[in-house]
């Protein structure tokens, strides 16, 4: 059953961002963005068994993330990614100080959601510095990396090869960076592990079945089917 809402959620999320940018163009990017930061790094919390091993649940939203950025390189160039890159941090900086604010608020006597919202956002704040650190260096080579690769391999058919290349390490950083910050000295260095490759090999899957939604991407510029700027 996990297995199957894991390939559902990935769907889900990869057509989203298309659609997104369909509708609204780079803007629709830039707005999709800060959605899978905040729903990615809620789902984090959560760790599910998939393919018979542990895992983070948000690796599926936030791999997302990388595809606008890669749609972002592709299509609108490193200024904009890098724009996207910006937007995301701040969000998630955004997110972690209000949410930990609105904790220090005494809730009233009808109240019934507090202490769920504790045991969500609580533990916020380190995974916040976790996913930031993560976020800025993956991310921040992520594009670098494309542009590296678009400059060597220019062209349609060579998006496969600039859009995994980049991702494969940018992925690794990030999962290395968060997964050691996030939960060391919370599991097990065992079940650390176990979550580090599992983690890093599911991005990995996603990255690679996300190429099809990034060459849509390029098609639906060239062929006017997105919003212009």
């Amino acid at each position: 059953m996990n297995e199957l809402l894991w390939f559902s959620m990935l769907v889900a999320s990869l057509t989203m961002v298309l659609v997104f940018y369909k509708l609204f163009g780079k803007v629709g990017l830039f707005v999709w963005i800060p959605i899978g930061t905040i729903v990615a790094n809620i789902q984090v919390i959560k760790i599910v068994e998939l393919f018979g091993f542990q895992t983070t649940l948000g690796n599926i939203v936030y791999a997302s993330l990388f595809l606008a950025t890669d749609i972002l390189s592709e299509n609108h160039g490193p200024k904009d990614a890098r724009k996207g890159v910006a937007i995301g941090f701040l969000t998630l900086v955004s997110l972690t100080g209000l949410m930990n604010l609105a904790l220090w608020f005494q809730p009233g006597t009808a109240d019934s959601a507090h202490g769920s919202l504790a045991e969500i956002f609580t533990m916020m704040p380190r995974l916040a510095l976790a996913s930031a650190l993560a976020y800025c260096l993956s991310q921040t080579h992520d594009v670098a990396a494309y542009q590296f690769w678009k400059k060597r391999v220019p062209g349609i058919r060579a998006i496969w090869l600039r859009n995994n290349a980049s991702t494969v390490v940018s992925q690794l950083l990030d999962t290395v960076v968060f997964t050691f910050v996030a939960f060391a000295g919370l599991f097990p260095w065992p079940v650390i592990l176990e979550i580090l490759w599992t983690t890093y090999v599911l991005k990995l899957l996603v990255a690679v079945l996300d190429t099809p939604f990034i060459y849509l991407a390029r098609m639906g510029r060239d062929r006017g089917w997105i919003p212009a700027d």
